[in-house]
């Protein structure tokens, strides 16, 4: 059996950051996965977009089969209403598997943890270290609750104490949450952007950081990505194995 194409689906920036983040993501990607094809698509703002990828897949003799993969760490808007909607009206002669968003993921977490090592905490560190825990923002209140569950349950880590954050539709936001920890008496604060990409949110994140001591970066092309997303492609393929006896 051929295996399904991965399509990546990025919401798209006006920001060039976004997209070369965006691409070196799924470079790691192919680089475990040697073999896959994998594709990107953007919703917005940059090419290809989804349509024309779907269209190329299905001008392929060879492609029938197509993971479609959400590059987001929720499932709020467009994970539930814009990509479904741009899978239905791909061409009919492909068989489109939406697979579920990357987050919530214990390797997500490690891909966290990594970021802040990189901006110079050590484990060591991490009882006397406030962390905000700052996302895009939603007005999906499954969202909302998933990224303060994700906070509830890294607290239980180590950390002195992590708090979410928003840099919009929500609140609270990044530096009212880096004064909370400041407050509850943390020696130092951190932010950590549960973010993939850079762009104008994850830049108000960051001005948002401003007190902290620490900021993280995006986690971006990071390997525990990188494995949440053929974590989730493998999954969406499972049941169409299943069918086959494999």
């Amino acid at each position: 059996m051929r295996r399904p194409v991965l399509l990546v689906i990025a919401h798209g920036s006006r920001d060039p950051r976004h997209a070369r983040t965006v691409h070196a993501l799924v470079r790691r990607v192919r680089s475990l996965r040697p073999g896959l094809r994998v594709e990107t698509g953007f919703l917005d703002f940059n090419v290809p977009s989804v349509q024309g990828v779907l269209e190329s897949l299905a001008a392929d003799d060879d492609v029938r089969d197509v993971v479609a993969l959400p590059l987001l760490l929720t499932r709020a808007f467009h994970a539930k209403a814009d990509i479904p909607a741009v899978l239905r009206e791909a061409p009919a002669r492909l068989r489109i598997r939406q697979a579920e968003v990357l987050g919530p993921s214990p390797l997500l977490l490690g891909a966290l943890e990594r970021r802040l090592y990189e901006a110079g905490l050590t484990p060591a560190d991490k009882s006397s270290t406030g962390v905000v825990l700052a996302s895009a923002g939603s007005t999906d209140p499954e969202a909302i609750a998933v990224i303060a569950e994700i906070a509830r349950e890294w607290r239980h880590t180590g950390w002195c104490a992590v708090r979410p954050a928003f840099a919009s539709a929500s609140l609270p936001r990044t530096q009212d949450a880096v004064r909370e920890l400041r407050a509850l008496g943390c020696a130092r604060v951190a932010v950590a952007p549960y973010v993939l990409a850079p762009g104008f949110l994850p830049d108000r994140i960051a001005r948002g950081a401003a007190e902290a001591d620490v900021l993280a970066d995006v986690l971006g092309p990071a390997p525990e990505v990188a494995r949440v997303l053929l974590q989730r492609y493998d999954e969406a393929r499972r049941p169409a194995l299943a069918a086959l006896g494999a």
